[in-house]
């Protein structure tokens, strides 16, 4: 039964077969040149092989000796490409960042942010993945996703939440909704009207669900949906209202096509995080993404929203393609 193979010796053995020469093998090495006669002497020993023979100062490979050699050359070459790939993953010039978000998230902000990054880190390959927040906060714990940018839904003892932005809510209701012939509304008139409600697992759900407690009445659910386009249509036909991020109703607000109508001494903001597991570091591709996000975040000021940091990401696009 052959030994198993001492890939330490197996080094030794290459770098003295490619050059022929113990002393200089011993160079490359960094170790003694008796060292390397030592392991050369172990290493045919545990193969019971004849490696090399020598001709006066001349050290010449046996033909077990050479066929070895061709196959240690592969190995090593393999080892240098794989060295040449981690440092390539440590430098970001090679990788893949895992990132969750909510589906008003991926249509809304994500596609700017990304292209910012991506600018920054083309080689770097983006896989988006779209979900409630509670369903993002399950892929991190399912290692399907590295990062997500969510807002919390529950407490999650193995995830860490980064705040990063304020995002206000609106109540949207059709352009000719009685309400928008008030000064401001309370909970307990928006409880009468019929009310489309994020998905279950949404951090815009648990929000509402828990305003609506505190004011001591429920919504009147009329629908349950996780698309945010539907929601804005049912509201413009007039069907129900509802209330969603702000900006994601800001061209049909500006266009007159919904209405905002504001709470009566009060205002919603939804706590948007960076999400990712706790004791476990992140990958280079993720960590890159989560201090450029953290950047962005210490530079504003709440109750800034993620509107207003990608109107400062296209300005400083701007400034310099000029």
């Amino acid at each position: 039964m052959v030994p198993l193979l001492n890939l330490n010796q197996l080094r030794v053995f290459y770098h003295a077969a490619k050059n022929l020469n113990y002393t200089v093998a011993a160079g490359e090495l960094f170790i003694t040149q008796p060292a390397v006669t030592a392991q050369m002497k172990a290493f045919e020993e545990s193969c019971n092989l004849k490696l090399f023979r020598k001709k006066g100062r001349n050290l010449l490979l046996t033909n077990e000796g050479r066929t070895l050699y061709e196959y240690a050359e592969k190995i090593f070459k393999y080892e240098k490409e794989i060295e040449n790939v981690i440092e390539e993953m440590h430098e970001l010039k090679r990788g893949v960042l895992s990132l969750g978000t909510t589906k008003a998230y991926a249509r809304y902000f994500m596609p700017l942010m990304l292209t910012n990054f991506h600018e920054s880190h083309p080689d770097i390959k983006i896989q988006l993945n779209e979900g409630s927040s509670l369903d993002m906060t399950n892929s991190l714990l399912e290692f399907k996703n590295e990062v997500a940018v969510i807002a919390k839904a529950e407490d999650v003892p193995e995830v860490n939440f980064v705040p990063f932005s304020k995002e206000e809510m609106a109540i949207i209701v059709a352009p000719g909704h009685a309400f928008t012939r008030k000064k401001a509304v309370s909970f307990k008139e928006l409880a009468q009207e019929p009310f489309i409600m994020k998905e279950i697992g949404s951090g815009t759900r648990k929000l509402v669900e828990q305003a609506f407690a505190n004011a001591n009445c429920e919504p009147n659910i009329l629908m349950e949906t996780s698309n945010t386009e539907f929601i804005k249509q049912l509201v413009q036909r007039g069907d129900g209202i509802s209330i969603v991020v702000k900006e994601a109703v800001a061209l049909e607000l500006t266009e007159k096509k919904l209405a905002q109508v504001p709470l009566k001494n009060f205002q919603i903001y939804l706590d948007v995080s960076i999400a990712y597991l706790k004791d476990h570091p992140l990958s280079p591709p993720a960590k890159a993404f989560v201090d450029t996000l953290t950047t962005l975040r210490a530079e504003e000021i709440d109750p800034m929203g993620i509107g207003a940091m990608m109107v400062k990401i296209l300005a400083q696009r701007r400034k310099a393609a000029k």
